[in-house]
């Protein structure tokens, strides 16, 4: 056994004070993503909504529906989903490599003790005769340490951690979507309940129509045509009610699902019908440039895009020597008590220098992939944010439109009603018929159709309008 030599000792840690002092980090130092649209975020409005206000939007968008039905199953949703559960599991999984990564660069330490018993023959010791017994001990301790000389390791932390931020992102984005398809279902359901109203007494005027169609074929005032029409006018109002019915069951299933409980869990609270959600007169949707910090595919490109670059550098500093050491102490000796005595330790220390001087070129060749990799990742960034910048602007075009839309449509409604109260005046006078005054309540009831379907799509355009801005994730429940 020999005592450490603290002169060496000393010597060598001048020597690793003196290799991390020469620390460097090669490879390209991420200064931020380059500016894809710079005349968009220049911009103070959109193109398509010129007329729109430019303060920021609400993150809980759904609210100004003013829907509290609505609004309890987003919440649930945002508590219970299995999908934003999936999205929070692989958050947890990046943020747990991040941790990894960041160990990796301590040195490690381990211990072992060993007390083995030998009893052998002594004529294999030399005493020629009978048996010896040997007794050892030993307490060890190793440790190993490598030297982020280049910064191959502080780029690997680097790259974990945006990993791990586009993570984030992606769960961010999860919630964007998730309350954007509750909306637009909700919206649906409530459409079609409405329709469902409406075409039930639509079917009711259709068999009083072929009533009448029967009795004058009866009469023979009338030939078998008008009959052949209504009957043929009453089944595909029938077919129609049986597929709406048919369409608010798989809303209302789907619904459940989304909110994280069983198909059916929901038909109670949805049985009771409601109005069709309206959006607010005027809607706030920011700017461009606040668009892009918005949405989390955005971010989740960028962050991606300064993970590649961090991917360069660690590839870079594979090409240059690794210096590592390796530490070694142990004490024993034939008894226990050994263990405890300074002058038992055995010391040793292993500095170790491993450098690929020739490897034909796989090292280069890493590094133009890892280059490659990056190119590609600030690729996929500007056309995240073109496509982001794109599915803001047609969302507001359509936006816009619709409002048109719905505007003529309720008057094309209340021309109908004039229409069908003016028949109804005109029957209780005399001068009308009866099936002249259905078919002017057919024709109103088809318009009230028409308002409840662009009504839908009124409420169905502003739910993309502000899943295109990126909006619902920054609430205090997606950030639990």
């Amino acid at each position: 056994m020999f005592a450490i030599n603290l002169t060496r000792t000393t010597g060598l840690t001048a020597l690793v004070a003196a290799l991390l002092s020469g620390c460097t980090t090669v490879g390209p130092n991420y200064a931020g993503a380059p500016d894809a649209a710079p005349q968009a975020t220049g911009r103070s409005g959109f193109l398509r909504a010129p007329d729109a206000l430019a303060q920021a939007p609400s993150a809980r968008w759904w609210e100004s529906l003013n829907d509290p039905v609505l609004d309890q199953m987003i919440n649930e949703a945002l508590a219970s989903s299995p999908a934003l559960a999936a999205a929070n599991a692989r958050v947890a999984q990046s943020r747990a490599s991040l941790a990894a990564s960041k160990t990796a660069a301590l040195p490690s330490l381990n211990t072992s003790f060993s007390a083995p018993y030998i009893n052998v023959p002594g004529n294999l010791v030399g005493d020629g005769g009978g048996r010896d017994e040997l007794n050892a001990y030993n307490l060890g301790f190793d440790a190993a340490w490598e030297i982020d000389l280049f910064g191959g390791q502080r780029r690997k932390v680097e790259a974990a951690t945006a990993r791990a931020e586009a993570s984030e992102a992606s769960a961010a984005d999860a919630v964007v979507t998730l309350s954007a398809e509750i909306a637009r279902a909700y919206v649906g359901l409530r459409a079609r309940q409405a329709m469902h109203k409406l075409q039930s007494r639509q079917v009711e005027i259709d068999r009083a129509l072929t009533g009448l169609a029967q009795q004058r074929l009866k009469a023979g005032t009338t030939s078998a045509q008008p009959l052949n029409a209504a009957e043929a006018e009453a089944f595909s109002s029938e077919a129609s009610l049986a597929k709406t019915g048919a369409e608010i069951a798989v809303l209302m299933d789907q619904l459940a699902v989304l909110t994280g409980k069983e198909p059916g869990a929901l038909d109670a609270t949805l049985n009771q019908v409601a109005a069709i959600p309206l959006p607010p007169a005027r809607v706030a949707v920011g700017d461009p440039a606040s668009l892009l910090r918005s949405r989390p595919d955005v971010r989740t490109a960028e962050r991606q895009l300064a993970a590649a670059s961090a991917d360069v550098g660690i590839q870079v500093a594979n090409r240059f020597p690794k210096i590592s050491f390796l530490g070694l102490l142990g004490l024993g000796g034939q008894n226990i008590g050994d263990v405890f005595d300074p002058g038992n330790i055995v010391g040793l220390a292993l500095p170790r220098l491993n450098w690929s001087i020739f490897d034909g070129g796989r090292a280069e060749r890493q590094v133009d992939g890892a280059k490659s990799a990056l190119a590609e990742a600030e690729a996929k960034y500007r056309q995240s944010v073109l496509g982001a910048l794109q599915d803001a602007e047609g969302s507001l075009a359509r936006f816009g439109a619709q409002r048109i839309a719905f505007a003529r449509a309720l008057d094309a409604e209340q021309r109908s009603a004039h229409s069908l109260k003016l028949q109804r005046q005109r029957l209780s006078a005399g001068t009308g018929s009866l099936s002249d005054t259905f078919n002017a309540e057919r024709m109103a009831l088809q318009m009230s159709m028409a308002v409840a379907s662009s009504q839908a799509d009124l409420t169905t355009a502003f739910v993309a309008v502000e899943k295109a801005l990126g909006l619902g994730w920054q609430t205090p429940e997606a950030q639990k």
